[in-house]
């Protein structure tokens, strides 16, 4: 129980780094801007297909947090550079 509280906090601290980073390069605009855009939205729309698919698997909360904690993560590295 305390791992999936633990990993809910995390996901929600990385979340909101995650949304300083992509407004950064947004409000840059241009090619990237608009790249950066489009890549926000493919995300969000494949992370919650591959959520539900998970949880009508069986998966159990911990392990969509799993996921989307590693999906974000994966961002957070990538905007940080």
């Amino acid at each position: 129980m305390y791992r999936l509280w633990f990993d809910t906090m995390m996901l929600g601290l990385e979340a909101q780094q995650v949304i300083w980073l992509r407004a950064l390069h947004l409000a840059r605009g241009g090619k990237a801007g608009e790249r950066e855009a489009r890549r926000m939205v493919t995300e969000k729309v494949i992370a919650a297909t591959q959520a539900a698919g998970a949880i009508a698997a069986g998966a159990g909360g911990k392990d969509v947090v799993r996921g989307y904690r590693r999906k974000v993560r994966a961002n957070r590295r990538r905007l940080s550079r």
